[in-house]
């Protein structure tokens, strides 16, 4: 498990909720290094480090798959702000993503 800490502790988590993200994957696939690759941009650019980002690889903890019912990998849980969200596959579609996240897109 890598949990990638974004400053969470600077001035700007006060301008927003924190988003608490799980990034399911199976070892080091393509997919689940893009997957990873834009949660990080697509977080970068709309939660101004208002976010954490948990990454779990199932091939190593298949157990914690059951909690968040894992069915497919990559897939995204959207921890906090509740209710919880589940976004499968690579993240490629940003504004699936961010639909996903009820996040607005800036004009």
């Amino acid at each position: 498990m890598q949990v990638y800490n974004t400053g969470l502790n600077t001035p700007s988590v006060a301008a927003g909720p924190l988003y608490s993200l799980r990034l399911y994957v199976a070892g080091q696939t393509p997919k689940s290094v893009l997957a990873l690759r834009n949660l990080k941009h697509i977080c970068e650019e709309h939660l101004n480090g208002r976010y954490e980002i948990e990454m779990i690889d199932l091939l190593e903890n298949p157990q914690l798959a059951r909690g968040d019912q894992i069915l497919a990998v990559p897939t995204l849980v959207r921890r906090l702000p509740e209710p919880i969200k589940k976004i499968i596959g690579d993240l490629s579609n940003t504004e699936r993503v961010l639909v996903g996240l009820d996040l607005r897109v800036s004009r």
